[in-house]
Parts: structure tokens; sequence; C-alpha cells
């Protein structure tokens, strides 16, 4: 089982809770590196740090980023060399993220989608694997991309 690592912005913080409230009650290792409260802050700071977190080791590390969209965190996560945030807002898009692209963080926004299915969505990319094979070489050309 991959530890998790949790973070969000003031507009995050209450569906960032219900995840890992979530995640905690099916005993996933989880981290929450931030926010606490649900202070006006900046999403940058806290997907800096899960970003860099999952990268250490993205073999046995994945994160979870929410903002009001999660659009905002994708894209401060993907600027970490490793990372492949990707946003999502349903079960499909969260398992294509994983089998083809080997999603290694998910993203999505504590204002644009319903709790429930935000978990749903957070299980879904937790379980699903990456298929290998045919999409090896397209992840390997998006790594060389970072050099």
């Amino acid at each position: 089982m991959k530890t998790i690592f949790l973070g969000s912005d003031h507009a995050g913080f209450e569906l960032k809770e219900k995840l890992k409230e979530w995640l905690t009650q099916n005993k996933y290792e989880i981290h929450d590196l931030g926010t606490h409260e649900q202070k006006s802050c900046d999403f940058p700071d806290f997907a800096v740090k899960v970003a860099e977190a999952v990268a250490e080791d993205p073999e046995k590390r994945v994160g979870v980023l929410v903002c009001k969209t999660g659009q905002g965190m994708a894209m401060a996560a993907n600027k970490v060399a490793g990372i492949r945030a990707a946003l999502c807002y349903s079960e499909e898009i969260a398992r294509l993220a994983r089998s083809h692209n080997n999603a290694n963080i998910l993203c999505t926004g504590g204002h644009v989608i319903a709790k429930e299915i935000a978990v749903n969505v957070l299980k879904t990319f937790l379980e699903t694997d990456f298929e290998g094979e045919r999409h090896l070489n397209r992840i390997n050309k998006l790594m060389k991309m970072e050099n």
C-alpha cells in the first residue's frame, strides 16, 4: 500500500478533511502537509510540498491535492520533476489517469465536486494500477521533457 500525502489551500480544506477521514477509516498511511485551517493561503505552497514528497519515492508514494477547482494544484504540482498530477472529477478520468498516464498525484476541486463523488474518485485512483506496455513509451517521453 502506498503512502499518501495530502495538501490543500483554504478553498480545498473542507474536501481534503473529508478525504482524509475516508483514508483514515480505510487504514491508509497518510501525511497531511496542510493547510490545517481555512485561513486564506496560496495553493502553490502546498502543491510543491506534496509534489516534492511524492517525487522522493514515486513507487511508494502518491499525492492528493485540493483547491477550489483542482486546476491550480495540478499546474503547480506538475512543475516538480517526476510528477504527473491529474485533474480528476470522475471515476473514469481517475482510472484512465492512473492506468494510461501513471499519474502519481490526484488533483480535484473543493467547490466543483460533491464530497461523495470525490471519495469514489479517490478510491478509484488508489485502486487502479498503471497498465504499462504501450503507455510506457509515452510516459518515458514525458519524463524526457523534464530534462
